[in-house]
């Protein structure tokens, strides 16, 4: 009977895990970001369900979850505002 091939794990799919993944690093540091400016805003509470995942696929995605229509009137207003306010595009060093 031959003899079984040895693996040392590397490129064994059935050792994946989404923390290995830059999609999921890039979903959680999207969430991060998010999460700090609903705090500024004093809308942590309003998402409880604020989380990162990755779909079947392996992309990354944002849960917001459920939000009521109070919570969904003041973050139109958030970006409203922010869409009125002058932006101002970071100079390179070297321009």
């Amino acid at each position: 009977m031959p003899a079984e091939p040895e693996h040392d794990g590397a490129g064994d799919d059935s050792r994946w895990s989404p923390i290995d993944s830059s999609e999921w690093h890039a979903a959680r540091d999207a969430v991060a970001a998010l999460r700090d400016v609903l705090i500024a805003a004093g809308m942590e509470r309003d998402f409880p369900y604020l989380r990162a995942d990755l779909n079947a696929f392996g992309h990354g995605l944002i849960e917001l979850g459920r939000v009521s229509p109070h919570t969904a009137d003041r973050l139109a207003a958030l970006l409203r505002k922010s869409l009125d306010c002058p932006q101002e595009v970071p100079r390179r060093v070297d321009d």
